[in-house]
């Protein structure tokens, strides 16, 4: 019986930072996208609809919007830096608070949210300000 529940404690163990690790690559997934203009890593953790603000101005998209809209957005604003200020985990969410810098020298403000559903986890907001 001892044996059995610490077989149970182990595969509760192994889930638990299986998903930590899923949750923070894609965090770290997206925030590379943004730090590099890169829309192809951002969009995998897309969800049916994306919610995406740029300068103040938010918007919910298809996937295939959002993919629009971010490569518009990114070729115009190529990112030069992106500098995370803070992060961290709330509620089967994770979120990352930093700046953007452009090759142009704009400072863009960026707040990224992902929560996980069904074991997955969605790009739940991607806010881009000035």
């Amino acid at each position: 019986m001892k044996n059995f529940y610490l077989r149970i404690v182990i595969t509760l163990s192994v889930l638990f930072v299986f998903t930590g690790a899923k949750a923070q690559s894609a965090l770290e997934d997206v925030s590379n996208g943004v730090r590099t203009g890169n829309v192809a890593a951002i969009s995998p953790y897309f969800d049916n609809i994306v919610p995406i603000t740029l300068n103040n101005t938010q918007s919910a998209y298809s996937k295939q919007q959002a993919e629009m809209v971010l490569k518009d957005f990114f070729s115009r604003n190529t990112p030069k830096e992106f500098l995370v200020a803070s992060s961290g985990t709330s509620n089967n969410a994770k979120f990352v608070i930093g700046e953007m810098i452009t090759n142009s020298g704009i400072k863009y403000s960026v707040y990224i949210l992902l929560k996980e559903k069904e074991h997955v986890f969605y790009l739940q907001e991607l806010r881009l300000n000035k």
